[in-house]
């Protein structure tokens, strides 16, 4: 039984976002898989305390996550 495990920092999506991502996941699953695999697919959107993540050896935080959907170079203490 297929699962599709995505982690996000928390707080930068919302509960609708979160949703949208499940049932489009499970859609492109389904695309893959057939139909009939549709109620066995599962999807898990984990959130990841902000500061919890790194990349590069720096700590990402919510507010970095932000400035960088924005379209902008993160400019605080994480970054």
């Amino acid at each position: 039984m297929p699962l599709v495990q995505v982690k996000v920092i928390e707080g930068v999506f919302t509960e609708a976002q979160k949703q949208e991502m499940i049932r489009k996941l499970t859609d492109a699953m389904v695309s893959i898989e057939g139909e009939n695999m549709r109620a066995v697919t599962s999807v898990i959107v984990e959130e990841v305390k902000s500061g919890s993540w790194g990349i590069g050896g720096k700590a990402l935080t919510t507010a970095d996550v932000r400035e960088i959907a924005a379209g902008k170079a993160p400019s605080g203490p994480g970054s």
